[in-house]
């Protein structure tokens, strides 16, 4: 008698998924945080904190390890990235090492969604090659 309970993934498949998940914890903390109170653009914080609310969005399907979601967020972050780059080179202290830190996070989410993907597709189909 067998039972469908669903299999634990591998574990770098988990691993990969809790960097994605604290990846995009990390830059939606950082948004908020940098446009708020640690260098805003104008004093009292500004509107470019709203930038952290599209990042909300994929947070549900990443924690309900939702394949799609993994694959759209890692073309998505691309836009950040881009934010960070044109930041860091042209603000001035502190706002240029805030987008530094924008840009690791992008890299670290990126790699991490990427990873994810390719495993989780290398492992179904070792799983269907082993009940074939």
């Amino acid at each position: 008698m067998t039972t469908n309970t669903p299999s634990r993934p591998p574990a770098p498949v988990a691993a990969t998924r809790w960097l994605a998940v604290g990846s995009l914890l990390g830059l939606i903390l950082l948004c908020l945080a940098w446009e708020l109170a640690l260098a805003p653009v104008r004093p009292g914080g500004s509107w470019l904190a709203l930038k952290a609310l599209p990042l909300c969005i994929p947070l549900a399907g990443l924690l309900k390890n939702r394949m799609y979601t993994y694959r759209w967020v890692s073309l998505v972050v691309w836009l950040y990235f881009t934010e960070g780059v044109v930041r860091a080179w042209s603000d001035k202290p502190p706002s240029n090492w805030l987008a530094l830190g924008e840009v690791a996070l992008c890299l670290l989410l990126f790699i991490a969604c990427a990873l994810h993907v390719r495993l989780r597709q290398r492992a179904a189909r070792l799983a269907a090659a082993a009940s074939a």
